[in-house]
């Protein structure tokens, strides 16, 4: 399983440790991921993703899991994420049709 938020796409980050003689060596920063499960209300059902504490609280700041999708863009998007986005958008599609 690897360490990136299936939402935004957020990964690792590499740095440096830096010790009292100011000598560098690599090092990663992982970001803080949590299992969560999601529900769209559009779609009718729940969704478990592996998103980061951020998102989490990005999610309930833009007004649920259907508006944050609407607003992310695809690219960042893990291929199972993209597709709960595509599903959402052609569902609205249908009902703004009806």
């Amino acid at each position: 399983m690897s360490r990136r938020c299936e939402l935004t796409g957020t990964d690792r980050q590499i740095g440096h440790r830096v010790s009292h003689s100011n000598i560098k060596t690599k090092r990663e920063f992982q970001p803080n991921l949590v299992n969560v499960t999601l529900h769209s209300d559009a779609l009718g059902q729940a969704f478990r993703l592996r998103i980061t504490a951020a998102t989490l609280r990005s999610v309930d700041h833009v007004g649920g899991f259907d508006a944050f999708l609407l607003k992310q863009a695809e690219d960042g998007m893990s291929p199972r994420a993209a597709k709960i986005r595509r599903d959402l958008k052609k569902k609205l599609g249908e009902q703004a049709a009806a």
